[in-house]
């Protein structure tokens, strides 16, 4: 059976990983990113990493043949490049190239949600329908669209980006420079920084949220809000994409039929010509990124293995 390096780098944390090709996990650590050092010192930490779980692997009797890295930002995965991260100060760093020569395998890279996103499609919440989006609400909103097992990338790298639907015109300014984004309205964020300004208090996500549940008056707003603009934002992503099933992960999805079942009703409230999608939450958890990392390696040996049976 096949083994794979599998690597998702966060703006703080890393989950390194060896994976087999049927998605078991055989051995898994985490590392400190140490972004205040710098993006060179970034990529080290990275192709370190990556090089100690090859040794790792030879002293638990597995021989990896690929490794998979996903990062956030802008990708270029056919190039094998990360184009930019603001998380990372990343600026067109050659990461697939990197780690091939450090390690001595086929290498790699891609986005942390669309690999998340098609981990959940393959081995999750989605496993079992052939048109999956999944849209993770965390700190901001991203999506990924994935058809018969493969993620739809986008001309320049940049697609699901379903954060930046503009939901609410005239809204709250987004880091992107807009207004009225879905993230800067219903992000997880977004969520405390409304309760925040609509209370006084400075609470985490998850306390608006129990308060919410507990039917305090100002929580009980921002949570209708944030699940009306996820509806609205919802219903955009099933106007251009037509999922069967729609997996809803990242931190907000923490607060499970707290958040689903609202939201389910809202999305249906709103659907006209539509297909209702099913509405789920995200199985993965965060090891989503590092198993979608491992399936972005295994993808590379397939076609690999696809172009020499085909004679190119």
């Amino acid at each position: 059976m096949s083994s794979v390096i599998a690597l998702d780098v966060g703006g703080t944390g890393i989950k390194c990983a060896l994976v087999d090709s049927d998605g078991t996990v055989r051995h898994s650590e985490r590392h400190p990113t140490g972004r205040e050092r710098g993006p060179a010192a970034v990529v080290e930490t990275i192709l370190a990493a990556a090089d100690g779980l090859l040794r790792t692997a030879g002293a638990l009797g597995l021989t990896p043949r690929a490794a998979g890295i996903v990062t956030p930002g802008i990708v270029d995965e056919a190039g094998g490049i990360a184009v930019w991260s603001a998380n990372l100060g990343f600026r067109d760093v050659p990461l697939r190239d990197l780690a091939a020569k450090r390690l001595g395998l086929p290498a790699a890279i891609g986005h942390d949600v669309r690999a998340g996103g098609l981990a959940e499609a393959r081995l999750g919440a989605g496993r079992g329908y052939e048109h999956v989006l999944a849209v993770l609400i965390g700190t901001g909103i991203a999506a990924a669209h994935v058809v018969a097992g493969r993620v739809f990338t986008g001309a320049h790298g940049a697609a699901g980006e379903i954060g930046h639907i503009v939901v609410r015109p005239g809204g709250p300014v987004c880091g992107c420079g807009s207004h009225g984004c879905l993230e800067a309205v219903a992000s997880a964020a977004a969520v405390a920084r409304r309760y925040a300004e609509a209370s006084g208090r400075n609470l985490k996500t998850d306390e608006v949220a129990a308060l919410a549940a507990a039917g305090d008056r100002v929580a009980t707003w921002v949570w209708r809000e944030t699940v009306d603009a996820l509806a609205d934002g919802l219903l955009t992503g099933q106007a251009l994409f037509d999922a069967e099933v729609i997996v809803v992960g990242g931190g907000l999805a923490e607060a499970g039929d707290q958040l689903l079942v609202p939201l389910g009703v809202a999305l249906r409230e709103r659907l006209t010509f539509h297909r209702e999608p099913v509405l789920v939450r995200a199985a993965l958890g965060d090891e989503a990124g590092c198993l979608g990392a491992a399936l972005i390696a295994l993808d590379t040996l397939t076609d690999s293995d696809t172009l020499t049976e085909d004679g190119s």
